[in-house]
């Protein structure tokens, strides 16, 4: 697959750790040029230097300037997310708009930015990292278990009405991932569940996985680099799951 996206223009949000930094080196490894938008500026340039690629310092949060933001893509990835662990009695409402803002209302926006330019090239990929959590729900995660519901049915309307047009739109759902979002979740789980922090990974995180391990950030990417490339042009509104087998329960 090395140059299958020469001369293609990828775009991935929460590009500055994690799946999204992983996913920036992987496209570029196969040729694209690749723009990295994350809340975190220098983290971004980081990331856009180790690739030589561009950074796009933004917040997604912001959705009233992002829909004024122009958006040149071949390929998009939206990646970034927060989260947040509380009963749903709990959970500060401000912080639910938010999750929802970053990880529903920014995709769309960036998706509906990028979608004419795809039109007119007759080709793009868009891929939207999802979870299990989008196929499954948890205790505690009602923000973010509602958020990557939303983004499924998203994904799959961009795919319908793209399919036609050259443009495909997928879900990659994985498990717990090793990057600094699931890392952050420790306390919080470990709070709630009433279990020491050192068992939350055992007893929470890969309770349902046949798997009894966390995902590299590598192994997401793999994936999304296949389903961004030019075989994957009949591979369209469909989600693909990566969760060591939780969802097979």
């Amino acid at each position: 697959m090395s140059g299958a996206l020469e001369g293609k223009r990828a775009l991935v949000t929460g590009g500055a750790s994690g799946i999204g930094a992983a996913c920036a080196r992987k496209l570029a490894s196969l040729g694209a040029e690749v723009t990295v938008a994350d809340l975190d500026g220098d983290g971004a340039r980081k990331v856009a230097e180790s690739v030589r690629g561009k950074a796009w310092p933004v917040d997604l949060g912001d959705t009233a300037a992002l829909a004024k933001a122009p958006v040149e893509a071949d390929i998009l990835v939206n990646n970034a997310g927060i989260q947040h662990v509380s009963p749903v009695q709990d959970f500060p409402p401000e912080k639910f708009a938010l999750m929802l803002r970053i990880m529903v209302e920014a995709p769309f926006l960036l998706i509906r930015a990028a979608l004419p330019g795809m039109y007119q090239r007759g080709f793009g990929r868009i891929v939207n990292i999802s979870s299990v959590h989008g196929l499954r729900a948890s205790p505690f995660k009602s923000a973010y278990v509602t958020a990557k519901h939303a983004l499924e049915g998203l994904s799959k309307v961009v795919a319908l009405e793209g399919g036609p047009r050259g443009v495909t739109s997928n879900t990659v759902c994985p498990g717990y991932v090793r990057t600094p979002l699931v890392e952050k979740q420790i306390a919080d789980q470990a709070k709630v569940h009433g279990i020491p922090e050192s068992e939350v990974v055992s007893r929470v995180m890969l309770a349902e996985s046949a798997i009894k391990r966390l995902i590299e950030p590598e192994e997401v990417a793999d994936l999304v680099a296949f389903l961004c490339g030019p075989s994957a042009g009949f591979a369209t509104g469909a989600s693909y799951v990566m969760d060591g087998g939780w969802s097979a329960r």
